[in-house]
């Protein structure tokens, strides 16, 4: 498979979570932005499909739905 490149420019906030999530995850930046378009995919699969995803607490048992933001 071809890899393509590309550039993205994040404010400092979103660079500083991007770095966070790499490093408690043991990704790199690029594998979490993978992990992280994976996921919107699915998230957009099911939502294209009229299915929805829920977060439920553990010890409540309450349940928030999750939405896709666009904008």
């Amino acid at each position: 498979m071809e890899k393509r490149v590309m550039t993205l420019a994040l404010n400092d906030r979103e660079m500083q979570i991007l770095e966070q999530l790499a490093e408690r995850h043991g990704l790199t930046k690029v594998g979490v932005l993978r992990q992280a378009l994976r996921a919107y995919q699915f998230l957009d699969e099911r939502a294209n499909q009229g299915q929805k995803l829920f977060i439920e607490d553990p010890l409540t048992k309450e349940k928030t739905e999750l939405a896709l933001m666009v904008a």
